[in-house]
C-alpha cells in the first residue's frame, strides 16, 4: 500500500534521529515491481523543453517594481534579480515553473490529494506560503479556504495574475527579517527550500514568531541525493559519479544544505523555536515508475518527468559553481544522465529521494 503513513516504530527514512517529543510516521516499504527488461522506454524524447502539464508580488517585503524584473541571464536561462543576495540555484523561467508545477502534483498525489498534513483549523483566517514558486499551492489553498487570506511569497514574481480573490503574492526573501507582526498567521507553510537557507533555526524561529498561538507551521523538504535499497545504483552509474557528488559539493561551496533531512535541520529548528505537538512524516519518492505499488509508480513517473523536463535548469548553475563556468564535459554528462533517467525502469535501477514533512503547533501561552 501507499496510503498515508501510519505511526510506527520503524527507523525514519534518514539517519537523523528525532527527539522523543516528536511523533514519527513512515511510508510503507518501497518495493520494486518485477523487472522486465523488454519493457519500452518511458515516453520522453529527451528534450528539456517537454512538459506533461500545459499552461495550467528596508525589509524583505517589497511591492513589484521594475528592478524586480531585472533578472540575471545565464546561458539563456533567467534567475532572480540581483537585488536579492540569495544563493538559490534554479532558474525562474517558464521551463522551471513547469517542473515546479509537476512537483506540486506528485506531492499532492503522495498525500492522497491533501495539500498539507498539519491539522489546520477550517476557520483559519490567514495563511502564509513561503517560497511559493508558481503560486500553485497558495491558489489551491485559497480555493480550499475561501474565507482565509492567503499570501504567497517568493524572490521572483512568477505567479499568475488571475488568482482567487483571497490570494495575493508578494516579493519576499525569507532569509531576511520578516516584516509581518507577531502572531499573524494561523498556518505557515514552506516547501522545498533546500539549497536556499543558510540558517534553518532562524527561518523556523521567524515562522514561530509570526504564527498565532495555537496555529501551525509545516516544512516539507527533500534530500536530492538519490539512493537505492537494493544496491541497484552501481559505483559507475552517472547518479553516483555526477548527480550525488554535485549536490554534496554544492553544500560545501555555498554553505547551504541540499541534505536537510539527513542533517535533521527541520526537526532541530522546530524544537529550538519552541513548537509543541511536533510530527514528522517520512516518504521515499521513487525516481521513475519502477515501484510495485501503483500509486508510488505514478508518483515516480511524475518525479522523473519533473527532472527530465528541466535537467539543465537544475544542474547548470551547480556545475558552474562546483567545476567552473565553461568547464568541458557538462553537456556530455547531462546527456548521459538524461538517458539514464529515461531507462531506469527497464534496466532495473531503483533510485529514490527522501521527503520529510515536519509540522508543529505554537503553544497557546
Amino acid at each position: 500500500m501507499a496510503d498515508q503513513p501510519a505511526t510506527t516504530s520503524a527507523a525514519p527514512a534518514s539517519s537523523a534521529t528525532p527527539q522523543p517529543s516528536t511523533v514519527v510516521s513512515n511510508q510503507p516499504q518501497l518495493v520494486a515491481a518485477p523487472h522486465d527488461e523488454e519493457q519500452p522506454e518511458d515516453g520522453f524524447d529527451g528534450s528539456d523543453a517537454d512538459s506533461a502539464l500545459g499552461d495550467d508580488l528596508a525589509s524583505s517585503t517589497n511591492s513589484i517594481t521594475s528592478s524586480i524584473y531585472e533578472y540575471r541571464t545565464i546561458k539563456g536561462r533567467t534567475y532572480h534579480s540581483e537585488r536579492h543576495d540569495s544563493k538559490y540555484f534554479t532558474p525562474n523561467d517558464e521551463q522551471q515553473m513547469q517542473s515546479q508545477d509537476i512537483t506540486h502534483h506528485y506531492l499532492t498525489v503522495m498525500l492522497d490529494d491533501k495539500l498539507f498534513l498539519a491539522p489546520v483549523s477550517e476557520d483559519a483566517k490567514k495563511i502564509l506560503d513561503v517560497g511559493t514558486g508558481t503560486g500553485i499551492w497558495a491558489i489551491d489553498v485559497g480555493d480550499q479556504f475561501p474565507n482565509a487570506e492567503v499570501t504567497g511569497t517568493d524572490l521572483s514574481p512568477t505567479q499568475p495574475v488571475w488568482v482567487p480573490p483571497n490570494v495575493r503574492f508578494d516579493i519576499d526573501d525569507c532569509t531576511k527579517e520578516w516584516t509581518w507582526p507577531t502572531d499573524t498567521f494561523d498556518f505557515v507553510h514552506m516547501r522545498y527550500l533546500f539549497g536556499a537557507i543558510t540558517d534553518w533555526n532562524a527561518l523556523i524561529a521567524q515562522a514561530y514568531r509570526c504564527c498565532k498561538p495555537g496555529g501551525w507551521v509545516q516544512s516539507c523538504e527533500c534530500d536530492v541525493i538519490m539512493r537505492s535499497d537494493d544496491d541497484s545504483i552501481k559505483d559507475d552509474n552517472v547518479i553516483t559519479t555526477f548527480w550525488n557528488p554535485l549536490w554534496k559539493a554544492m553544500t560545501k561551496k555555498l554553505e547551504v544544505s541540499f541534505m536537510v533531512i539527513e542533517e535533521g535541520l527541520q526537526n532541530k529548528a522546530f524544537e529550538a523555536a519552541g513548537f509543541v505537538d511536533i510530527h514528522e512524516a517520512n516518504y521515499k519518492i521513487p525516481i521513475a515508475g519502477w515501484a510495485q505499488d501503483p500509486k508510488l509508480a505514478e508518483i515516480g513517473e511524475y518525479t522523473v518527468l519533473a527532472m527530465i523536463n528541466d535537467l539543465d535548469g537544475y544542474t547548470m548553475l551547480p556545475w558552474n559553481v562546483v567545476h567552473g563556468e565553461d568547464t568541458p564535459g557538462y553537456r556530455e554528462t547531462l546527456a548521459f544522465l538524461r538517458k539514464e533517467l529515461k531507462t531506469l525502469k527497464q534496466r532495473g535501477v531503483h533510485p529514490y529521494m527522501t521527503v520529510r514533512y515536519v509540522y508543529g503547533r505554537k503553544p497557546e501561552t
